[in-house]
């Protein structure tokens, strides 16, 4: 019970940080925003695992290690950032949450692993949901004057970033925690983007009003470091299928504060897309057999 209210509270909290980044990218450059919020993100993350033992121990790292944190961790992640925020500054909070609620879906056809008839069809079934879901959201953009095809397009592209950048993840956790493998890709991902949003902050200057200020750090500790660290407590005691499923909330949680935060206007096609996109992710993550006591049931 306890591990599902802190879930429900990181959802929350993701929420506000994608309705916060929105904010902050309309005054900061995307590669600023991404690069100084996952260095600061990241550098708490790794105190705290060096002094603590709130998210476990802090693994010595062999070259091979590192190297693969920089390359495969921290650039994906840099360049799902730069990508994500491009998408906020162009379109709406719920529309970029949402394509990332796809994601999993996206995961499910990279896999390599050989189907059963009945599983391939089900996969391919929930990639369609997924896509026609991805189809209502990018129609009204393609048909009216003033919306932004663009900022669609990215923010589908952040989300098969994303599943890229959990792959990744995936195979630097071998040795690693989910903990380390949040910490050093943010903070490596911070270094990476950090040159470029340094020029673009001095070529273009750089908005210290107090709202940008405050949503930046509500990112950094509120969406980089707190939710983050009871994601990975979940991690610990729950299968990793059982905590994704909280995953699926986020959308609302963002097309919520994007609301009541910044009056976004909810569009009539984000419940339509969100049922459709849900239903894929759903039909694609759920084990829909029957439990083997029912199918072990004689029959007459």
């Amino acid at each position: 019970m306890i591990l599902a209210l802190g879930l429900l509270f990181a959802v929350f909290l993701w929420g506000a940080n994608n309705t916060g980044t929105k904010v902050v990218v309309q005054h900061w450059s995307p590669i600023w925003t991404g690069g100084s919020r996952f260095f600061c993100a990241g550098l708490i993350l790794l105190a705290i695992l060096r002094f603590s033992t709130l998210l476990g121990q802090l693994t010595p790292l062999a070259a091979a290690q590192s190297f693969g944190l920089w390359w495969r961790g921290g650039l994906s992640l840099a360049v799902y950032i730069i990508v994500f925020n491009t998408a906020l500054k162009l379109t709406s909070v719920s529309h970029v949450a949402l394509y990332l609620g796809a994601a999993p879906v996206w995961a499910l056809l990279w896999e390599r692993q050989k189907f059963s008839q009945e599983g391939a069809l089900r996969k391919y079934l929930a990639a369609a949901l997924a896509l026609l879901g991805v189809f209502v959201l990018f129609l009204p953009a393609l048909r009216q004057a003033h919306g932004d095809w663009r900022g669609e397009v990215l923010g589908l592209c952040a989300s098969v970033l994303w599943t890229n950048y959990g792959r990744q993840c995936r195979l630097l956790s071998v040795r690693l925690s989910g903990a380390e493998i949040s910490a050093h890709t943010m903070w490596r991902a911070g270094v990476l983007l950090m040159p470029l949003g340094i020029l673009e902050t001095w070529s273009r200057g750089i908005s210290l009003e107090a709202e940008v200020l405050v949503a930046q750090a509500y990112c950094i500790v509120g969406g980089g470091v707190v939710a983050f660290a009871i994601w990975n407590t979940a991690l610990r005691h729950w299968p990793t299928s059982q905590v994704l499923l909280f995953n699926n909330l986020i959308p609302m949680s963002s097309m919520t504060w994007a609301h009541f935060w910044l009056k976004e206007p909810i569009t009539p096609t984000f419940w339509l897309a969100m049922f459709l996109v849900m239903s894929g992710v759903a039909l694609g993550q759920v084990n829909w057999s029957l439990p083997i006591w029912f199918r072990k049931l004689p029959r007459e």
